[in-house]
């Protein structure tokens, strides 16, 4: 079998994978992407593709306001606007949470932001005629949105082809080897060889770094989802809730899109999810609870996609401390969809040994490698 070279090889076909490898071909690179599977098989293909900074870590922040900027010019990026829509995105409080919106708006106004806002009850039901009256405030930024992600998918992908990417779906990575300066990697039908990989293989990223001599820590979110059947124009940014599960929209089709984190049942080793009905029920309880009159509103489909989840919710994104040439771009915990251009960005600045323009300590591998010390936070999903 003959030799594939390359600049850089790209382990995952998701967005990630996808994005990085875009960037790097528009800097001169010859880029390969190896995909187990098919391109957006698995979280990248199961995403609510929420476009949001709102309600995030601190530690994201940046990157997710850089993000919001790329949107807004995604014709530019991959010359499709990707079914980007800026309707909204605002986080709800009944009474007992209002507090919760306080804290968090005093603290992103104490780090310099100010792009979230605190609304009341009447604003709240100017954005969302149908809002139950039990929710009386709410933190919204204006600029952020939802997109289409399958279409997102279908436009990074051609971007990266007509920038000179090479795909390779249905190719597993089964051996990994060092030589000189160069990695080799070997796959059904595949030898190829480059001085940096990428490892961008969500759900399967542990697996990979193992492969490398690395040992990262790190769980699977089997996210699920709900769409119902096509309902009437409801005006409405996308929603979450303080203290719920729920991230609640309606795509261009009509139908209403419910998520938020809800887990299904994992399996690695089949590559596959099941929906876990009882849990999900509980999203769909959340959506009416905020929108009554989706009570009746049918559902017509669920899913379960894989992705990887880290223990403190914040991505890996970041050069390997023990293989050289390995950069890591995965374990985004359900909330990735967003960032997707700022990383492909960085990640490219981090393959090609260029400054950084974002402070990436808080996503260094090496938190999670298993004699590291942890901190918990909270996982946010969107």
């Amino acid at each position: 079998m003959s030799m594939t070279e390359a600049d850089v090889l790209v382990i995952g076909g998701g967005l990630h994978g996808l994005g990085a490898a875009l960037d790097l071909a528009r800097r001169g690179q010859r880029v390969v992407v190896i995909e187990r599977n098919w391109v957006g098989a698995h979280a990248s293909g199961a995403t609510a593709a929420g476009v949001r900074s709102l309600w995030r870590d601190p530690a994201e922040i940046a990157l997710a306001r850089e993000a919001i900027e790329l949107w807004h010019r995604m014709p530019e990026v991959v010359g499709d606007d990707c079914g980007y829509v800026a309707h909204g995105q605002l986080r709800l409080a009944a009474a007992a949470g209002v507090g919760a919106l306080e804290a968090r708006a005093a603290q992103t106004a104490a780090l310099g932001w100010q792009h979230e806002r605190i609304v009341g009850h009447n604003e709240i039901r100017r954005l969302v005629p149908g809002v139950s009256s039990r929710y009386v405030a709410g933190l919204f930024v204006a600029d952020e949105g939802s997109a289409d992600p399958h279409r997102t998918l279908r436009a990074y992908r051609a971007a990266a082809e007509a920038a000179g990417v090479v795909i390779h779906e249905g190719t597993e990575v089964t051996a990994v080897e060092r030589r000189g300066t160069r990695w080799v990697l070997r796959g059904a039908g595949i030898t190829a060889a480059a001085p940096q990989v990428i490892n961008a293989a969500g759900a399967w990223a542990a697996r990979v770094a193992e492969m490398f001599g690395e040992h990262i820590t790190l769980s699977t979110m089997p996210a699920m989802m709900i769409v119902t059947e096509r309902v009437a124009p409801i005006p409405m940014p996308v929603i979450g809730v303080v203290g719920g599960p729920l991230s609640l929209k309606q795509t261009s089709q009509g139908t209403l899109l419910i998520g938020g984190g809800l887990e299904g049942a994992p399996d690695l080793d089949r590559a596959r999810a099941e929906v876990r009905m009882a849990i999900l029920a509980q999203g769909a309880r959340t959506a009416v609870d905020v929108l009554p009159g989706m009570a009746d509103v049918v559902i017509t489909r669920t899913w379960a996609g894989m992705e990887a989840q880290t223990s403190d919710a914040l991505p890996v994104i970041g050069r390997s401390d023990v293989a050289p040439g390995l950069v890591h771009a995965f374990g985004f915990s359900g909330h990735g969809f967003a960032l997707l251009p700022s990383v492909a960005r960085v990640v490219g600045d981090l393959v090609a040994g260029e400054g950084g323009r974002h402070d990436l300590t808080p996503f260094r591998p090496g938190r999670l490698h298993p004699d590291a010390v942890g901190e918990g936070a909270d996982a946010r999903s969107g």
